[in-house]
């Protein structure tokens, strides 16, 4: 009876699915198709000005970078944001963080800031400066950076089922990326982002959570519910561009 039993429980063990594979992200879709209400001023605008309760913004002008290593620096930055020229990342901005060298040469470029707001204050003294979004002085070696372009990005607002992809990118600035992946049976899982920078995940056009190369977590859960035999579907919005091609699946959470 119990060499039965056991003969039973290793048969279950050896079809039960394998959670342990690389997904690989080959599809991808523009930003510009989350675009909201375009903002224009010679200086920044909070997010608030924005309208933006939460989310992403984009800020956007052009920029004359006269020497090398020039510095980029912002009076403000609540609480995330990635740097562009001509969709090269240059390197990310926070509130104990807020300048940066440029690794370019000289020439004419155009700036795309992408800030995110990870949350809003709720309680204490804090609460009466809630600002959220890039706002005061901005300067590029000492000279100010006017004339911006600034737009909030829908991306939690957008069904990701309706975004139109593509297989190649056109650069390396924020965008979604998509990849599918076969299973025999759903089960409880976890997707593991590890080498990824900060972005939003969805699995089969429905949102699973956040994530952020910071956190002690680098994984996010996924319910027996949202997956379906056979073929399921992965997204991911990514705020820093950082070459990476593939996520994985897990049976475990996954940890730094």
């Amino acid at each position: 009876m119990k060499r039965s039993l056991l003969s039973a429980c290793l048969f279950l063990l050896s079809v039960a699915p394998a959670f342990s594979q690389e997904i690989g992200m080959t599809a991808f879709a523009p930003l510009e198709q989350t675009y909201g209400e375009v903002f224009e001023s010679p200086e920044l605008m909070t997010m608030n000005d924005m309208n933006i309760d939460f989310g992403y913004a984009l800020y956007e002008t052009e920029v004359k970078v006269e020497e090398e290593n020039s510095e980029l620096e912002v009076e403000n930055v609540r609480d995330y944001a990635t740097v562009y020229l001509n969709g090269k990342l240059q390197g990310c901005l926070t509130d104990s963080h807020k300048s940066l060298v440029l690794n370019v040469a000289p020439g004419t470029y155009q700036l795309q800031i992408y800030a995110e707001n990870i949350g809003r204050i709720t309680y204490g003294p804090e609460i009466l400066d809630n600002s959220k979004g890039l706002f005061g002085a901005i300067s590029l070696n000492d000279a100010a950076i006017e004339n911006w372009k600034m737009v909030p990005l829908l991306v939690r607002e957008t069904s990701v089922n309706e975004l139109t992809f593509g297989d190649k990118k056109e650069n390396d600035s924020p965008c979604f990326h998509k990849g599918t992946f076969e299973i025999d049976m759903p089960k409880d899982c976890h997707i593991s982002i590890k080498g990824w920078g900060m972005g939003e995940l969805w699995v089969n056009g429905e949102y699973m959570g956040s994530y952020w190369e910071e956190n002690a977590t680098q994984s996010v859960e996924v319910p027996a519910t949202a997956l379906k035999q056979g073929k399921n579907e992965v997204v991911l919005f990514e705020l820093k561009g950082n070459g990476r091609q593939s996520v994985s699946l897990s049976d475990k959470p996954v940890y730094k």
